[in-house]
């Protein structure tokens, strides 16, 4: 009896930390997206933050995107020689990466060096009274440190999947290639099967996952207690909570668009 108290115990802290954390994290992000409309609109700080989520992040999404879509093009090739259908080889490569490999794996691979960067960067001026400061100084720290952010994921996303869409394709292309499949059975049905509706889809995951990995980053720094511990502490759950959410929405979205 006691067991199956302290369970329910337990089960309702977590629900209660749940809702708690989901009401301020709510609370927080729609702050900062009323923060694109209200000013000093400071264009050098949402530059800044492009650059940085954008720029700084297309060598490694070129590079994902090429393997990604170098490995996906050999083992379509492998499956579907056996049925005599390499002319579906490019199309499906192209679908594949339009729809799901290139918004994903680019969601995953900037969380990684820039969702993490955020969290820590944040959860660094938070333990040093930074934020105090920009306070004092009659500057909002929302709007001044975490509405550039988010609106520089919502932006670059889209465009780096763009280009891992691209760069999939094209290494998917030289692979087949080298495996001996002519050019034209490649590209020959991409337009006829690969609509706009498919990279439009996929774009406007992008722009979500861009959202999810700027606010989910920005909410833990924003909040870190606990000195440099919590620091660390708070970059590691930024990545974690960004990866679970980025898959979970990406199952919901493609349940819901395709």
């Amino acid at each position: 009896m006691n067991l199956i108290l302290a369970m329910v115990a337990a089960l309702g802290r977590f629900g209660l930390n749940a809702v708690f954390h989901l009401g301020r994290y709510g609370m927080l992000t729609s702050k900062a997206v009323l923060g694109f409309f209200t000013p000093p609109i400071r264009l050098r700080n949402y530059f800044k933050q492009m650059e940085t989520v954008g720029v700084d992040s297309l060598f490694v999404v070129i590079l994902t995107g090429l393997f990604t879509g170098g490995v996906f093009t050999l083992q379509i090739i492998y499956g579907f020689s056996r049925f005599s259908a390499e002319s579906m080889v490019g199309p499906t490569v192209a679908t594949a990466m339009t729809r799901e490999l290139g918004p994903v794996l680019t969601a995953l691979m900037v969380t990684g060096r820039v969702g993490s960067a955020m969290a820590a960067e944040l959860s660094s001026m938070k333990v040093s009274e930074q934020m105090d400061a920009l306070t004092v100084m009659a500057a909002d720290p929302v709007k001044y440190l975490i509405t550039p952010r988010i609106l520089a994921g919502i932006v670059m996303l889209p465009l780096l999947t763009a280009i891992s869409d691209a760069i999939g394709v094209i290494g998917g292309f030289f692979v087949a290639i080298g495996r001996g499949l002519d050019p034209g059975q490649f590209t020959g049905r991409i337009t006829d099967i690969v609509v706009m509706g498919d990279v439009f889809n996929g774009l406007i995951k992008a722009a979500f996952f861009g959202f999810i990995i700027s606010s989910v980053g920005c909410y833990m720094g924003f909040y870190t207690q606990g000195g440099a511990s919590g620091v660390g502490r708070s970059t590691t759950q930024a990545v974690v909570i960004s990866y679970v959410s980025i898959l979970v929405s990406d199952f919901m979205m493609t349940a819901i668009m395709f």
